[in-house]
């Protein structure tokens, strides 16, 4: 019994993560989709954009990098 609530639990855990990365990988088009726009445009407030964006996405990184520890600590 014990071992399927642990199952479920990790499992959880995966969709969680794959959401995660499913998220950042929306970021990266949408940043990429800015850098072509900044080239296009040469505009300091995308740049700005871009900078909190990409400080967005250093956190996520950091986030799904603790999680992944977390569940090899599971297993």
């Amino acid at each position: 019994m014990h071992n399927i609530q642990h199952q479920q639990k990790q499992q959880q855990h995966q969709q969680k993560e794959q959401k995660q990365q499913k998220q950042q990988k929306q970021q990266q088009k949408q940043q990429q989709k800015q850098q072509k726009e900044q080239k296009e445009q040469h505009q300091q407030k995308q740049q700005k954009q871009q900078k909190q964006q990409q400080k967005q996405q250093q956190h996520q990184q950091k986030e799904q990098q603790h999680q992944q520890k977390e569940q090899k600590e599971h297993e």
